[in-house]
C-alpha cells in the first residue's frame, strides 16, 4: 500500500468515526490527519463557519478513549490548534483560523464579555491596578506570556493590558489580585510635646547612616519633619516603623526646665533686626500663656524658678551675624522655629529704568532798523531790534564807535549809511536776517540691583554751588572802602536722581510693587557760584504695581512752546512790500517730548544673575571693540587700549562658591562658549552661547530686549 493509500484510507477510518448526526456524542481518534480534515469535521459538528489562513497546514493526532459532547469537541479542537501554533478569532458569523503570531491583531475578544468562553480562546483584557504599579509588574508577568502575546502598562490609569489565551489570563489574573493587596508600607504620624521634630531627625537619620553602612542591604523607614507642627513623619514596613516609633517616644520627654544658651548663626536675616524681634515675640507669647492658664502676672511668673518666656534673653553679636538665645529647652525649640522660618533667602530684583527726551528748537529773525538825523530839521528812527538799542546806548555812554559793533549779532548783517556832513542828513540803516534749527536727545538708562523690600538708590550729576549769601562791613583800609567781604556757598546735586525700593507681592511673587522717587535737574542759565544761577528741575514720586518683566510707562511730559514777536511803525508797517522795510519779527518755536520707562525683572536663581550680568558685560566689551576699531591710528606711542576680557575668562578667574547646606542648594553655572582669543579684531568678537546663560523664565526673550 503506497503513502497515498494510506492517507487517504486513514482520512476514511477518521470520517467514518465521526460521521454521526450533528450535535452527538463523538469520539475522535486521528493519526497524522490533515489538520485541513479535522477543520471539516469539527465545523461539520458543531455548525461553526471557519475560514482558514494560507499557513494553515501541517497534521494532526488525536486519541480519543471516550465520546465527547460538541462543546467539549470545539474545545479539543482549539487545544489542537493551540498545540500546532494556530488559534481561532471570532469574525462575525465566522472565525478565522490563524497562526498565533497574527492573533493579538486580529481582533480577540474582550475577556468576560462573551459568554461559554472556551479556555483556549484568544482573548484581550484589561486589569486596573489599585496598590502596585502597572509598570512594576510588566517585566515580573512577562515570562508568563507566550512571545506572540501582549502585555503592556498604561500610566495614566495604572492599568495593565493583556492579550493570550483565556487560560492564561485568567491565570495572571489570579496572580495580579494576590500582588495587588496594600503592603504594610504606611505612613504614621507622630506629634513631639518636649523634643524639636528637627532634632529628633537628625539623631534618627544619623542612626540609620550607621545601620545602612553594617547592612547595605537594609531599608531603614522615612522620616520627614514637619517643624510647623512639630510633628515627624514615618513611613515604611510596620517593624520599622514601630522600632522608629520607639525611639522617638523615648527621646520626646520632658527636660529639667531650666535655661540654656545656644548660639545660632544666620545666614540671610541680620542679627541684629532679628534679635529684638524674636524677644518680643517670646514675651507676648508668655504673657498670652500666662492670661490663658489664668496664672500670675508677668512680673511675678519672672521671679519664680524659671522656665517662663519672660526669661528669654536675645543678643545680637554683629560681627558673625549670630544670635546669643537663652532661654529654657521648650521656649528654644520655639524661638528656633521662628528663626528657620525669618531667616531665608530674600530673592533681588533688577530695576531699569529708560528717561528719554526728545526736543526740538526752531527760530527765526528778520527786520530793519534804520535812522535819520538832521541837527536843523525833524530827525526819525526805526529801531525795532532791542539789541541794536542797547548798543547805541552804549555808543552814547562811552562814546566808542567799537560799542557799536555788539549791534551787529548772528546771522546775515547788513550795515548801510551816508555821512551828510555838518550840514547834510545823515542816514543809518542795518538789515538782520537770522534761521536757527536745533534738536536734542537726551537718552538715561539707570540700572539698579537690590534686595527685596530694601531701598536702592543712584545718581549721577555734578554739585554746582550756589550762592545763598554775602557779606561786607565798610572802612578805610582801601580805597573802595570795603573790608573782608564773603560770600555763604551751598553745593546742591545736578542730574539725575533714581530712587527705587521694590517689594515682591502676590499669591505667585510675580507682582512687585515699587516706590520711586526720582529727579532731573539741569542748570537753565547763570554762572556756578553766582545768584542768578537758574536750574531746571523736574520729579516724580509714586508707587506702582508691575508683573514681572513687564515695560511700564510711568510718567511723560509734552511742552509744546511758540512765541512770535512782531515790531513795527504804525501806519509804515502796513504798507504793502515797502512795510517790510518798517517791521522786526522773531518767531521762536520749541518742543519736548519727555517720557519715563520702568522695568522690574525678579532674580531668583543664579543664572538669572548671571544671564543679566552676561549681557551688560558683553555690550560694554563690545563697545570697547568697536571704539578700538574706529580709532584712527596713532603714530606716537604704541601698546593696544584697556579692554574688558572675555566674561567666561573672568568668571574662571573668581573663587569657587562656598558650599551650602542641602537645604539651599548652589546653582552650578552653565557651561558657555569659550572666546577664541581676547584681541581687539572685529572677527574676535563673541558671541553668547545658547547654553551660555540661562535665559528667565518669566523674563523677555534677548531679542525683544
Amino acid at each position: 500500500m503506497t503513502i497515498r493509500s494510506l492517507i487517504i484510507h486513514t482520512a476514511a477510518l477518521a470520517l467514518a468515526a465521526v460521521m454521526l448526526p450533528a450535535r452527538a456524542d463523538v469520539t475522535l481518534n486521528l493519526k497524522d490527519a490533515d489538520i485541513s480534515t479535522l477543520i471539516a469535521t469539527v465545523s461539520e459538528v458543531t455548525g461553526k463557519n471557519f475560514i482558514v489562513d494560507a499557513r494553515v497546514k501541517g497534521k494532526v493526532t488525536v486519541i480519543s478513549a471516550a465520546p465527547m459532547s460538541e462543546a467539549g469537541l470545539y474545545e479539543t479542537f482549539l487545544a489542537i490548534l493551540s498545540v500546532n501554533g494556530y488559534a481561532v478569532i471570532p469574525s462575525g458569523e465566522a472565525y478565522k483560523i490563524i497562526p498565533e503570531a497574527s492573533a493579538r491583531t486580529e481582533g480577540s475578544s474582550v475577556f468576560g464579555k462573551r459568554p461559554n468562553l472556551a479556555i483556549d480562546d484568544v482573548v484581550t483584557h484589561v486589569y486596573q491596578l489599585k496598590n502596585i504599579n502597572a509598570a512594576q509588574l510588566v517585566p515580573i508577568l512577562r515570562p508568563l506570556v507566550p512571545q506572540w502575546g501582549h502585555l503592556a502598562a498604561y500610566q495614566p490609569n495604572n492599568a495593565l493590558i493583556i492579550s493570550d489565551r483565556a487560560a492564561n489570563v485568567e491565570r495572571i489574573g489570579e496572580l495580579i489580585t494576590q500582588m495587588d493587596q496594600a503592603g504594610d508600607r504606611e505612613i504614621e504620624y507622630v506629634h513631639l510635646e518636649f523634643a524639636s521634630a528637627s532634632e529628633v531627625v537628625r539623631i534618627l537619620t544619623s542612626m540609620t547612616t550607621q545601620d545602612k553602612q553594617v547592612d547595605p542591604t537594609n531599608k531603614p523607614a522615612t522620616i520627614i519633619a514637619d517643624e510647623r507642627s512639630n510633628s515627624i513623619l514615618v513611613g515604611g514596613d510596620k517593624s520599622e516603623r514601630q522600632k522608629f516609633i520607639d525611639v522617638i517616644k523615648q527621646l520626646d520627654i520632658p527636660l529639667k526646665d531650666d535655661g540654656a544658651t545656644q548660639v545660632i548663626y544666620l545666614r540671610y536675616a541680620s542679627a541684629e533686626n532679628l534679635a529684638p524681634i524674636l524677644e518680643g515675640y517670646a514675651q507676648q507669647v508668655g504673657k498670652s500663656k500666662n492670661a490663658g492658664e489664668g496664672g500670675a502676672p508677668p512680673a511675678a511668673a519672672s521671679g519664680g524658678s524659671g522656665g517662663t518666656y519672660e526669661n528669654t534673653k536675645v543678643l545680637a553679636d554683629t560681627d558673625t551675624n549670630a544670635l546669643i538665645v537663652t532661654a529654657p529647652p521648650k521656649t528654644m525649640r520655639q524661638v528656633r522655629d521662628v528663626i528657620a522660618q525669618l531667616d531665608i533667602q530674600r530673592a533681588q530684583v533688577l530695576v531699569e529704568a529708560i528717561v528719554a527726551e526728545v526736543g526740538a528748537n526752531k527760530s527765526s529773525q528778520l527786520g530793519v532798523d534804520w535812522a535819520v538825523f538832521n541837527g536843523d530839521r525833524i530827525a526819525a528812527a526805526g529801531i525795532l531790534d532791542p539789541t541794536t538799542l542797547s548798543a547805541l546806548a552804549s555808543v552814547a555812554t562811552t562814546g566808542s564807535a567799537t560799542a557799536g559793533l555788539s549791534a551787529i549779532g548772528q546771522g546775515l548783517n547788513l550795515v548801510g549809511g551816508v555821512d551828510g556832513g555838518s550840514n547834510g542828513t545823515s542816514f543809518g540803516l542795518l538789515l538782520k536776517a537770522l534761521k536757527g534749527d536745533g534738536d536734542s536727545n537726551v537718552l538715561s538708562t539707570p540700572t539698579l540691583v537690590t534686595m527685596d523690600n530694601e531701598e536702592a538708590k543712584f545718581s549721577v550729576g555734578q554739585e554746582v554751588p550756589f550762592q545763598t549769601g554775602s557779606f561786607s562791613s565798610t572802612g578805610t583800609t582801601t580805597t573802595t572802602g570795603v573790608v573782608n567781604p564773603f560770600q555763604t556757598i551751598e553745593r546742591k546735586d545736578v542730574g539725575l536722581t533714581l530712587s527705587v525700593t521694590p517689594q515682591i507681592s502676590g499669591g505667585d511673587g510675580r507682582t512687585v510693587k515699587m516706590k520711586l522717587e526720582l529727579e532731573i535737574s539741569s542748570i537753565s542759565s547763570g554762572t556756578a557760584g553766582g545768584s542768578n544761577l537758574i536750574t531746571n528741575k523736574r520729579t516724580l514720586s509714586n508707587v506702582v504695581g508691575v508683573e514681572n518683566g513687564q515695560v511700564l510707562v510711568i510718567a511723560g511730559l509734552i511742552d509744546d512752546q511758540i512765541q512770535d514777536q512782531q515790531r513795527g511803525i504804525p501806519l509804515l508797517s502796513s504798507i504793502p512790500v515797502l512795510g517790510s522795510l518798517f517791521r522786526y519779527r522773531a518767531i521762536d518755536k520749541t518742543k519736548k517730548n519727555l517720557m519715563l520707562f520702568i522695568r522690574p525683572t525678579v532674580l531668583r536663581k543664579q543664572s538669572d544673575g548671571d544671564y543679566y550680568t552676561r549681557k551688560k558685560y558683553d555690550s560694554v566689551r563690545e563697545a570697547q571693540i568697536d571704539s578700538a576699531i574706529n580709532a584712527p591710528l596713532s603714530l606716537i606711542g604704541a601698546g593696544r587700549r584697556p579692554q574688558l576680557e572675555p566674561f567666561d575668562t573672568f568668571r574662571s578667574d573668581l573663587p569657587p562658591p562656598t558650599l551650602q547646606t542641602p537645604d539651599a542648594p548652589s546653582v552650578a553655572p552653565a557651561d558657555t562658549e569659550k572666546d577664541a582669543s581676547d584681541s581687539g579684531d572685529a572677527a574676535e568678537r563673541r558671541s553668547i552661547a545658547p547654553g551660555a546663560a540661562e535665559v528667565p523664565a518669566d523674563s523677555p526673550s534677548p531679542a525683544a530686549n
